[in-house]
């Protein structure tokens, strides 16, 4: 099936009642019946509803339809973006390990995995994701995963996938990639050999900033590359916090498998059951959205790009831009969705800008039905250190768009009053 008839169908059963909408199941613990059931449950012999902080029926609904629109084999959903970014790291890695990031990430990316994990004894190593060219020569016997954006934000760059993915299958290391910004719908990492892909599905997938989400998604396959890796030692050996269990052992999924049975038991970033119903309602709808996200936000582009007060912009629908050719090679009909940036002279007219708009809001989300408008440099990065700043490709006259379902005409309209 399409990915549009798998969003709006997969993983559900309607069950006794025949109701059309996934139900909510609002609850925190489940009766097990019998004791047998119980135990049996809790040994993994038997599967299903455990406790809420583990998995929920309607987060069950919502992982697999999500595994199958990214193209996946199986999938674990988080309370937010972050918490799925951290997990699928410290699924790799662990203390005196390394993991190797890419320069053009989302600022919360960056201090989660190069300050944030370095308290844990996890390194990170930076790498031009760009063309690839510096990451070989970053990779030894204690690197576990190689992370980096599908689209950045907000440079709005595209990796060269397919080296990095090349050289990470030399190694036998994990790849992770970010695909927030693109979605599933223009681009499936997967498709292309990515092991594991992960989203904040706050954005997009909810597509009106109603829910935070996070989710990662393990491609079919990942298991053989993690049994019998020693680097992955953990899904081999026995976990004592399990009574030791092997991951290895079990025909099931293992690397969403871990990460549910051991980071999510212990660390809890779980999402709510009702969350997971409104990301639901966002993911049915979310091919459509991306279409007209990504022809807004041409328009405004073109505009943009033939201001005599815009520097630059980046935006790779852009025949013009650089990463045009990266576009058509990756992105399904060379859409890019609504995220774009441009650069104007210097901090203070930027704010102006920001501070002159009308329908635009100044907002940090991105994927908004709404537009958005934001400052990276001030909000976003603005604990990434100067010199990092200017190097990934934040100035202090970069100013993000996040274009939404407006009529582009009216969009335009505003910028023109706003930049003058």
């Amino acid at each position: 099936m399409t990915q549009e008839t798998l969003a709006l169908h997969h993983g559900y059963d309607r069950g006794d009642f025949g109701t059309m909408a996934v139900p909510i199941y609002q609850t925190t613990a489940y009766d097990f019946e019998t004791a047998d059931t119980a135990a049996n449950r809790f040994a993994l012999k038997e599967l299903g509803p455990i406790y809420t902080r583990l998995n929920n029926p309607t987060t069950e609904v919502f992982e697999n339809r999500f595994a199958a629109v990214e193209g996946g084999e199986a999938a674990l959903a988080t309370s937010s973006g972050q918490s799925a970014v951290f997990f699928a790291v410290a699924n790799l890695a662990q203390a005196g390990e390394n993991i190797i990031v890419a320069k053009k990430v989302y600022g919360g990316s960056t201090t989660l995995l190069t300050h944030t994990l370095k308290r844990f004894g996890i390194e990170a190593k930076s790498f031009d994701s760009d063309n690839a060219d510096d990451l070989e020569a970053l990779i030894d016997d204690k690197t576990r995963a190689i992370f980096f954006e599908s689209l950045s934000n907000p440079q709005i760059a595209i990796p060269n996938i397919e080296k990095i993915v090349k050289i990470a299958n030399k190694y036998n290391i994990v790849t992770v990639c970010d695909n927030t910004v693109a979605t599933p719908i223009l681009l499936q990492p997967i498709s292309h050999g990515v092991d594991v892909v992960v989203h904040s599905t706050s954005k997009y997938t909810t597509g009106q900033g109603l829910a935070l989400g996070g989710i990662l998604v393990a491609r079919k396959g990942l298991n053989e590359k993690l049994i019998g890796n020693e680097r992955y030692a953990h899904f081999n050996e026995p976990d004592e916090s399990y009574h030791g269990l092997v991951y290895a052992d079990i025909p099931l999924p293992l690397f969403t498998l871990r990460a549910r049975l051991s980071l999510l038991r212990d660390l809890g970033a779980t999402p709510a059951p009702f969350n997971s119903w409104l990301l639901i309602q966002g993911l049915e709808t979310l091919a459509v959205r991306m279409k007209q996200h990504s022809l807004n936000a041409l328009k405004v582009a073109k505009y943009l790009k033939s201001h005599p007060k815009v520097k630059n912009v980046s935006y790779p629908g852009l025949e013009s831009d650089e990463q045009h050719h990266k576009a058509k090679k990756y992105f399904k009909d060379g859409l890019t969705s609504g995220l774009l940036s441009f650069e104007v002279e210097g901090l203070e007219y930027a704010k102006n800008i920001l501070n002159s708009t009308k329908l635009f809001s100044v907002v940090v989300n991105i994927g908004d039905s709404k537009s958005i408008i934001t400052h990276p440099a001030s909000t976003t990065h603005m604990q990434v250190p100067a010199d990092e700043l200017e190097k990934s490709g934040i100035g202090q006259g970069l100013i993000r768009l996040s274009i939404g379902l407006e009529n582009a005409n009216d969009l335009i309209a505003d910028l023109e009053q706003a930049i003058g």
